[in-house]
């Protein structure tokens, strides 16, 4: 820091500490200057201007200072100075006040914050940059969050002086008149009966009130700016449109049809979208398949000598497919019509905020008109643009299902929960599988130890896990297909005669009217905290909205999404993402909510630990299956759960214990005093409960109870 810099910063330094050394507060409470509002009055009658022009620089330096007492100070300028003469006092001193702290700020701490932290604070700069203005707009109209702290925290961003400067006098001017009236109302105050004065009452019901009002008229304010540009129908023929069949979707639609609404779900290729026809469904089937082949090699491990089974993998796959069939009625356009929903079979367009037009299969389009649309398009893999993919030829998880015959040797681009799952599903048919990660460890977003525990079981079974190595390039040489992975500066040649790109998903974004009405998108549809999008009355859910990708996240968005849609501005509710499970189904199994250790420590939560390893479970032991842990993050000291690991056996299951508690409020004590049926891997949440109690056992009154017992024992 320079010596301006640190000059600067002791002189604020020394004044604030002097404030608060001598006290100086008192004289700016409302008390205080409630005592000597005659004085003030009868020194603003002898000169008027001076008196202004004090309690103007008195103003400016408190405010410029952050100093506590600006508030007391606008009530008792509508006091002394009345509605207009405290209003224009306060507005320009208010203003001029922040904007010095906000030059100070800048001055003293922008330039080390930025070198510091300038890599996690690129997305909120570049959004000061575009809409600051209006940012600092919606602080100032709505103040929620103390004003002293945004005139400090935006002068560490890079919006123009300038424009801090007439935002903030515009923003503050409508609480000040609010403020600046409830002053003139307590100068008439002049007996307890005042109180109840309906003046008085009114001025500060408004404070109370105005927040709520301001927000509301800020949002009316940007919904007219987005709809500007189009007519919005005299009526509606639907009170909600959904795009996209799946499970946001259909969930959607479902909970639209059971409060009586008229809805409209349009999909253009199969209803139960990526989990029934290409996700969820078919990969646990498939991996049922293998976890059976995976335990016949295990034979001796049961008490058996030997086992061997006869299979063809054309026929495990065409087993999926009936799967998918036996699962299908339950997402079928029969069964939502019968629920009252209108499914449309066809491609949709939004053509106005109000607008949907649909493209039948017969090539038929028609245009339907409603009061809110829900967007629930998904995602898809996303295929990297290698050199010489496109030549080589690739599978994706939603194309891998076609595959009837087995390919000998399978590469297996990812180490995410896709990836993992396939790469090992595969090895246990029968395939020479390679999975390559750029990362340096599997299953990035969990613990080391986890992601240690899926690897080594991996290469104990067969599968050669290339880890730090990044796909360079496909290339065909002499008929056979080969991989080249960059490692450690050295190029790895991997012979391959079939690849499955798992790299991750992208939301799906084009082709139904998002860009052409303006709907803003980054990675996936932006949407505020009730799902809305930048046009209040269109809802996004499931893939296409983040922040997880999950079948089951997507459903509980779609309750959300649903009631706003249909009852804004009436009621609406804030998605809640507090707690959300997840589990990857390999062996070992891996399911979490809540935070891991790697989480807590980059957030800088503090937490205990508590863990419990399942191989000592009775159960686990029967089963042949004891390994695994499960492990407890707490509030330190305290019972309270902030997030469970849990890698064994019906992991996934497990898990659910803890999401209720989570969910709840419900502590470790609290499960250990739950019975739990003995022997089942479900007594691993209460032993763990009980590492967390041993650990936290009160030894002195322990120690008391052993004086207890030996005194009694004479």
């Amino acid at each position: 820091m320079s010596l301006r810099k640190l000059l600067v910063l002791v002189a604020v330094a020394v004044v604030v500490g002097l404030y608060f050394a001598l006290d100086l507060g008192r004289h700016f409470s409302l008390d205080a200057l409630k005592a000597q509002q005659a004085a003030i009055e009868s020194y603003r009658q002898a000169d008027p201007w001076l008196a202004a022009g004090i309690f103007f620089i008195v103003y400016v330096a408190v405010t410029a200072l952050s100093l506590p007492g600006a508030a007391a100070m606008t009530l008792v300028g509508g006091a002394v100075f009345g509605l207009l003469g405290g209003t224009v006092l306060v507005s320009f001193a208010s203003s001029i006040g922040a904007t010095l702290a906000f030059l100070a700020a800048r001055f003293v701490l922008r330039d080390w914050v930025q070198e510091r932290f300038g890599e996690r604070l690129r997305t909120i700069n570049r959004g000061v940059e575009q809409d600051g203005g209006f940012y600092l707009f919606t602080l100032r109209l709505v103040p929620a969050f103390p004003f002293f702290m945004i005139n400090l925290l935006m002068g560490l961003t890079p919006i123009r002086t300038t424009t801090f400067y007439w935002v903030s006098q515009v923003g503050m001017l409508a609480g000040t008149v609010v403020y600046v009236n409830a002053g003139t109302q307590l100068a008439g105050l002049e007996s307890l009966s005042g109180i109840v004065s309906p003046g008085l009452l009114a001025s500060f019901a408004l404070l109370g009130i105005f927040p709520l009002l301001a927000k509301k008229l800020l949002e009316t304010v940007k919904a007219r700016q987005v709809y500007a540009r189009w007519t919005r129908p005299p009526r509606f023929e639907r009170n909600l449109i959904v795009i996209g069949g799946g499970s946001a979707g259909l969930v959607t639609a479902y909970i639209a049809a059971a409060v009586k609404a008229k809805v409209t779900l349009i999909e253009r290729d199969k209803l139960g979208g990526d989990c029934l026809n290409t996700g969820c469904v078919p990969s646990k089937a498939l991996l049922r398949s293998a976890k059976f082949l995976s335990h016949v090699s295990r034979a001796n491990e049961f008490g058996c000598r030997s086992a061997s089974v006869n299979f063809s993998f054309g026929e495990a796959m065409e087993r999926v497919q009936r799967i998918i069939r036996q699962v299908e009625p339950h997402d079928s356009a029969e069964r939502y019509r019968g629920l009252g929903v209108d499914v449309v079979a066809g491609a949709a367009r939004i053509v106005s905020p109000w607008e949907v037009e649909v493209t039948r299969e017969d090539g038929s389009k028609q245009r339907l008109s409603t009061r809110s649309i829900v967007i629930a398009a998904g995602a898809r893999p996303f295929v990297p643009p290698i050199p010489g993919i496109e030549e080589v030829g690739y599978l994706t998880s939603d194309t891998v299902w076609a595959l009837r015959e087995l390919p000998r040797r399978l590469v297996v681009l990812g180490g995410g929960p896709i990836g993992c799952e396939l790469t090992q599903a595969f090895a246990r048919f029968g395939s020479q599988v390679t999975q390559v990660e750029m990362l340096p460890r599997l299953m990035l977003r969990e613990d080391v130890e986890v992601s240690a525990l899926v690897a080594a079981r991996f290469r104990a079974e067969g599968i050669d896990v290339l880890l730090k190595h990044q796909a360079k390039q496909f290339v065909i040489d002499n008929g056979e297909k080969i991989l080249i992975a960059e490692h450690e500066g050295g190029d790895l040649r991997i012979p391959f005669d079939a690849v499955l790109v798992a790299v991750g998903r992208v939301a799906n974004l084009k082709g139904y009217g998002l860009e052409d009405i303006g709907v803003t998108a980054g990675r996936t549809v932006d949407t505020n905290d009730f799902l809305q999008t930048n046009y209040p009355n269109i809802y996004a859910a499931g893939d296409v909205a983040g922040p997880y990708q999950f079948t089951h996240t997507a459903a509980h968005q779609a309750w959300y999404a649903a009631v706003n849609a249909l009852f804004d501005p009436f009621r609406k509710f804030k998605a809640d993402y507090s707690v959300i499970p997840w589990a990857t189904f390999v062996e070992p199994e891996v399911a979490r909510v809540g935070l891991n250790e790697l989480e807590a420590k980059e957030k800088g939560i503090a937490f205990e630990v508590s863990r419990y390893d399942i191989d000592e479970l009775d159960r686990a032991i029967a089963d042949g299956e004891a390994h695994g842990f499960v492990k407890v993050l707490t509030v330190p000291g305290k019972d309270r759960i902030l997030g469970v690991t849990i890698v064994g056996e019906h992991a996934a299951d497990l898990i659910a214990e803890y999401v209720l508690a989570m969910k709840h409020g419900i502590g470790l004590n609290r499960i250990l005093g739950t019975i739990h049926i003995y022997p089942t891997l479900a007594e691993a949440n209460k032993y763990v409960a009980g590492v967390w109690k041993k650990a936290h056992a009160p030894q002195r009154l322990l120690a008391w109870v052993e004086r207890f017992h030996s005194w009694r024992r004479g």
